[in-house]
């Protein structure tokens, strides 16, 4: 494995955060030593000319010109200035370039070296020249006398003590150049430390990898899973979650609470209460766990999983149907044995006309009720719902009837939606009638079933003689979780009457409860077609 490889996003982010520092400090030195020596070569220019047009107006020098040798007055003076003024020569020439001073005095006499510009047609010419001191920067001015010009003089500052200067500048600069790139160090090292935590130490191609995993495992996943914070914000949803919850896809950070979701699954989620939970969101009920996101004995906040049960539940439905009328297959199998001896010791008795009337009696009250259920009722499963149901509500002492203006034709409810719907205000109404006290029933144990659908749509009712709804129980028997039964709604408590109101609202309709004329709870469901 490369070095490359092993090496951490903070140890790469260091380096190059060290390495711009370093090349910033770099740069800023270089570009204060190029302004420095910038500002050190005007300098020496200015006071280059400075000087000589000083000695270019001393009348001394003016008269010195006259003197049969110039250079006795002119040197001396020439010298005291350059030694005043800092500079390295003061030469002042005749028109013909014949030095009159020099800090060398053997260059007395000989030519000056170096341009002179438009300094004889009386201007100030400035330039860099190598002469016989090395490299300066001079100044050569005309010496007027009137509006004549009669000599010159070139003042100069030698580059060597130019650059000695400037060095003596940048000892200033360096040590702060130096501070500045161990603080900058310093920082990159305090954020690469920290980076280091954040990243658990992991490479670049670690930290990639690991995404590319992660995403592809969210993606691939088949339950929703959603990651709230602390505060209860949506920090990760998968497209599963997205999907299950009906969430828009710009979800992540916004506060789960602010979402049209459901108050028993927001206030679950709040309260941290016990995993798998059963919920209706929209059309779907999904089993909710909640877990604690920890990670190294921290806790980051929770993580939800989501599964659809819609279709399970459907198919629960149905298999509790089947399993109802297959028991009651049984019972009436063992309720036929009884009559079936009771006839054969009628007839060994020698008591055939009575024999044959208990017979037929009970026979034909069977028929009659079939005969009114498969007349009235077109759909098979619808039919075969309300005989099971009315044998299965006998063996518990209730009876249930069918109301004779029961009429179902062209049914446009899926069968299964009607087995939710018929089924569980059918179970609830025998449950509530059976289970209830004699001093809370008023007159007989009975249940009445009346099922209608024509052209204007599906109407059921379903009445009972039991003790009725709670006071103020009309607005929230809907509720997930709502049940006059002891349970746990995470076991489904409770979901009965919720599935009865999802799938009235699935196809536009809607339902009511109140008093029953039997003195129970009455319950109306109204689907227009």
């Amino acid at each position: 494995m490369s070095r490359r490889w092993r090496s951490s996003v903070a140890q790469q982010v260091f380096l190059l955060q060290t390495l711009i520092v370093l090349t910033v400090v770099t740069a800023s030195v270089v570009l204060a030593y190029l302004e420095v020596r910038r500002d050190h070569r005007a300098d020496a220019e200015i006071r280059s000319t400075a000087v000589a047009l000083a000695v270019a107006d001393a009348p001394s020098v003016l008269q010195a010109l006259d003197d049969a040798v110039p250079s006795d007055v002119i040197q001396p003076y020439a010298e005291r200035v350059r030694r005043d003024t800092g500079t390295d020569f003061v030469v002042v020439m005749a028109m013909d370039r014949t030095r009159y001073s020099h800090p060398t005095p053997s260059e007395i006499g000989k030519k000056f070296i170096g341009d002179l510009g438009d300094a004889p047609e009386g201007e100030v010419f400035t330039q860099e020249y190598k002469g016989t001191l090395g490299p300066s920067m001079r100044a050569v001015v005309p010496v007027f006398d009137g509006d004549e010009v009669v000599a010159m003089v070139s003042v100069g500052i030698t580059l060597e003590k130019i650059e000695a200067a400037l060095w003596d500048r940048l000892l200033t600069i360096v040590p702060a150049a130096l501070a500045l790139l161990a603080v900058g160090a310093a920082g990159a090292w305090l954020i690469s430390r920290r980076l280091r935590r954040q990243t658990h130490g992991m490479g670049a191609q670690e930290i990639t990898r690991m995404y590319e995993y992660y995403d592809s495992v969210l993606h691939a996943v088949r339950e929703g899973l959603v990651l709230l914070d602390d505060d209860g914000r949506i920090q990760l949803v998968n497209d599963e979650g997205r999907r299950l919850l009906g969430v828009p896809e710009d979800v992540v950070g916004r506060p789960l609470a602010e979402l049209d979701l459901p108050t028993s699954l927001l206030t679950s989620v709040r309260e941290g209460t016990s995993p798998d939970e059963i919920h209706l969101v929209g059309d779907r009920v999904l089993v909710v766990n909640q877990a604690p996101a920890v990670w190294e004995g921290r806790v980051l906040g929770s993580v939800l999983t989501l599964r659809d049960h819609t279709e399970l539940r459907a198919v629960s439905g149905e298999l509790d149907t089947v399993r109802g009328l297959a028991e009651t297959l049984r019972s009436q199998n063992h309720e036929s044995a009884n009559r079936l001896h009771t006839v054969v010791s009628l007839i060994e008795l020698g008591r055939g006309p009575e024999a044959v009337e208990f017979a037929t009696s009970e026979l034909a009250a069977a028929q009659q009720l079939a005969d009114q259920v498969t007349d009235s009722v077109a759909d098979p499963v619808v039919a075969a719902l309300l005989l099971g149901k009315t044998a299965q509500a006998a063996e518990r002492g209730v009876e249930l009837m069918v109301s004779p203006a029961t009429k179902v034709e062209n049914l446009f409810v899926a069968s299964g939606d009607m087995v939710t719907l018929l089924g569980n205000l059918v179970d609830n109404a025998i449950d509530a009638v059976a289970s209830a006290e004699p001093a809370t029933v008023t007159g007989d144990r009975r249940v009445e079933v009346s099922v209608v659908c024509d052209r204007a749509g599906l109407a059921v009712e379903v009445a009972d003689s039991g003790p009725g709804l709670p006071p103020g129980a009309e607005e929230k028997i809907f509720e997930r979780g709502w049940s006059t039964k002891r349970g746990d709604a995470s076991l489904g408590r409770g979901l009965g009457l919720a599935l009865i109101g999802q799938v009235a609202r699935r196809y536009g309709g809607d339902v009511h409860a109140s008093r029953s004329p039997l003195g129970g709870a009455l319950f109306e469901v109204r689907v227009p077609r």
